[in-house]
């Protein structure tokens, strides 16, 4: 059976794109975290900017004054994967860095430059891959906020949904996978994974600590080697923590 297609030629004859009304702007915007102590406890943490108060022209810079994650417009010759790379480097100074997407934003009145949608991404990294941040761009100031701490900043934007929305996501990770261990020792205590895990998702997500070290040694990713304990590498399980 042979199929026939209306061809692209003659489709575009009569469409005009001006015809329907487009965004105004398509962005990128990045959540960059990592795992650092907070009073000798692991704890998750993000890298915000500070937004200028000036742009480069000289004019008031929307939502200046204001923390934000990284992020910025998509060129028409790129996609939203290779716009975060570029703006994560021309706003941070850093490159290489793995990103995983998470979520559309397209609220009406999230941005009050108009009807602008943001593709959203988040990496967790060493702190060692943050080492080298540098506000550079728009960026009046770059720093590391326990994301506890950022969820309670006045932030640009509609980032504070972005980051609840990238906190749920990180916390899946973290609890349906082993990302954990590159925060921890090759051996460690059950005090330190448990420690380190409510450090680094949503609160009230994790069983109680006690519940936690009553079923530990049944958890299928570690094995125990004397009084401390190992990932296992061929550990496979569904949800690996409860």
């Amino acid at each position: 059976m042979t199929e026939e297609f209306v061809k692209k030629e003659d489709a575009l004859k009569n469409y005009s794109a001006k015809e329907f009304r487009t965004p105004d702007g398509y962005t990128s915007d990045m959540v960059l975290t990592t795992v650092k102590e907070l009073s000798g406890v692991p704890t998750l943490h993000i890298l915000l900017i500070k937004r200028a108060t000036k742009n480069a022209e000289g004019r008031p810079n929307i939502e200046g004054g204001k923390w934000a994650v990284p992020g910025g417009f998509v060129e028409e010759s790129e996609s939203a994967d290779q716009a975060a790379e570029r703006e994560l480097q021309e706003e941070t100074g850093l490159t290489n860095i793995p990103l995983t997407a998470f979520g559309v934003f397209d609220k009406p009145g999230r941005d009050p430059r108009g009807w602008i949608i943001s593709r959203s991404f988040y990496a967790i990294v060493p702190t060692e891959a943050l080492e080298k941040r540098v506000a550079g761009d728009d960026a009046a100031d770059i720093g590391l906020f326990p994301m506890t701490e950022a969820l309670e900043l006045s932030l640009a934007f509609d980032h504070l949904e972005i980051l609840k929305k990238a906190f749920n996501a990180i916390t899946e990770e973290f609890l349906l996978t082993t990302a954990i261990r590159d925060f921890l020792p090759e051996t460690f205590s059950a005090e330190l994974l448990y420690q380190t895990l409510n450090g680094c998702t949503k609160p009230g997500v994790l069983p109680d600590e006690v519940e936690f070290m009553e079923n530990i040694d049944y958890l299928p990713y570690l094995e125990k080697t004397g009084e401390l304990y190992r990932f296992n590498a061929d550990a496979e399980a569904g949800s690996i923590y409860f």
